[in-house]
Formats: C-alpha cells, structure tokens, sequence
C-alpha cells in the first residue's frame, strides 16, 4: 500500500460523505497536510451535483473515491471504506468525520496509539470550532435507563468513543466485523465500543491528539435545530442497542424510558423548531414508533 514512509505509512484515513462536499473541501487537506496519507473518501449518494462534486476534489487531490449509488449510512459506508483501505495493505484505520478535522501530527498521534500492544480503540479529545471542550473522550452510558453522561455516575456506567474520530489496528477492526449495519446512523460508535470491549480491547484517549468538530455540519439542520433523520435515527437507536446488547429485563427498563428518553432528544435543537415546521415533530414520532414496533 505505502505511497510514503514514516508514521502514516500503514495509516488509511476514511471519511464517510453524504452532501458534504464543501466540508471535505476544507477540512481533508489541512488534515493531511503534505503527509500523503491514503484518504479513502466513501459517498454516499445525495445528488449527481454532489457525486461530480466529490469526484472532481478526489481527482485533484489523489484521494481514493468509492462511489455507491445509494445513501450507505455511516456505519455502512465505513465498512465500505475499511475494506477498501484493508485490501490496499492498511494496516491502521483512522475513521473522520467530514465536519471534522485534525492534522497530520494529531494523525500520527492516533496511529501510534492504536499500534499499542493488545486491541484497543482509541479516539482524540475533541474540540468545538471556538476552542472549547467538546468532549474529552470518553462518555459513558448508564445499563439502567440508557442515558448518557460526560463523567461515571455508578457501577452500571459503560465508556464509549465518538465516531466522529477513531482509530483502531486492522486486526480488531477484522475481530469486530466493523459497524452493525442495522444502525444506519447514530448510536453504531455506542456498540463498536461495547464490543470491542467485550472481546477484550481496551477504549484509549489520546491526550496528545485532538479534533475540531464542527457537530452538525453534515446534517440538514438550521441553527441549533437538527434534521429529521437525527431525531428519528437517535430515538429509534437507543432501543435497537438495548434489544441488540442487553436482556430482556434492560430492555423493559428502557423501555419504560423511551417517551422522556425521546423528548429529550428533540428538545437538543429547541422548542422554537416545533412550531415552525412539520418534520421535527415527524422525526420524533417516527423513532418512537420504530423503537416499540421491532
């Protein structure tokens, strides 16, 4: 695989778009620099002005451009992507976020960390676009009732890293099968990082490494609002990860949670959305039904 020598030189970056062609133009090159790292950029089809888009900024910066013809979904393209990287000899993956970015010594950092002896998922400290903590790494998932916390709050509590960067060997990628599919969006990090932890891989911060995200820059959202697809795919997810990973018992538990789990989603863009339009509130309804139908 190797175009260079030196740290990156095993290292493939893969970046999932959907839409987002004026995002991959800003953040994919100061992210690599000069380093001439693989980038595998995987687009999920939004539009032809979108596919030409992307095609012509793949072309003039050498990057590997796999084109499905249909909306992939994060995990899905990301398993596209990692499976094109792995067959050009990759050896470590970094998975980026299009609204995100870092630079090429925050790549070598996450590289060199996921390189560690034993598995281990490892993610950034990530930053907001004023410079501000967004999240130091970890957040941790309460078994009981499915909510989410920046700090433990009891034994029940379980990290997980955010999608939005991660870096991992090829051989816990292959251990793990990738990103269940069934996800679709949202909530396909919480179980890449329980299972990767159920195999017996370690969930690392690299204090050294960090990545300015831009969070809703690839969503169809204005202002503090969010798109349709967010609130659906987070509400309805919850519960797909509890039916998926937990017994029965959590899943009643959760369960019983779901309506004051789903408003709380919806009021993350504010009340002022739902009085302006129909598909905040169509959003909602729909992840609740598809939480209780399956």
């Amino acid at each position: 695989m190797s175009r260079l020598a030196g740290p990156l030189a095993d290292v493939a970056l893969v970046v999932v778009s959907y839409g987002s062609s004026g995002l991959l133009a800003a953040n994919l090159p100061r992210t690599v620099g000069d380093s001439g790292v693989r980038v595998v950029v995987v687009d999920s089809f939004s539009g032809t002005a979108e596919r030409a888009a992307v095609t012509r900024l793949a072309a003039e910066h050498g990057w590997d451009l796999l084109a499905p013809d249909v909306n992939t979904g994060f995990g899905g393209g990301s398993n596209l992507g990692a499976v094109h990287a792995l067959a050009k000899g990759a050896r470590v993956l970094v998975l980026l976020n299009p609204d995100a970015w870092t630079d090429p010594d925050g790549l070598a950092a996450l590289a060199d960390a996921a390189r560690a002896p034993g598995p281990v998922l490892v993610a950034p400290r990530v930053l907001r676009p004023d410079g501000r903590v967004y999240s130091r790494g970890l957040t941790y998932l309460s078994l009981r009732d499915g909510t989410m916390s920046g700090r433990r709050r009891s034994s029940d509590d379980v990290p997980w890293l955010s999608g939005a960067c991660l870096a991992l060997g090829a051989d816990l990628w292959t251990a793990l099968g990738g990103f269940d599919e069934d996800y679709f969006l949202y909530w396909e990090d919480v179980d890449l990082s329980w299972r990767a932890q159920r195999i017996g891989a370690r969930l690392d911060v690299v204090e050294d490494a960090h990545v300015v995200h831009d969070e809703g820059g690839t969503q169809e959202s204005r202002g503090r609002a969010k798109s349709e697809t967010y609130y659906r795919y987070d509400i309805r997810n919850r519960m797909l990860f509890a039916r998926k990973n937990l017994g029965p018992a959590a899943v009643r538990r959760w369960r019983r949670t779901l309506l004051s789990a789903a408003r709380a989603v919806a009021l993350r863009g504010g009340r002022r959305q739902f009085v302006e339009g129909v598909a905040p509130w169509r959003g909602v309804a729909r992840g609740v039904v598809e939480a209780l139908g399956r």
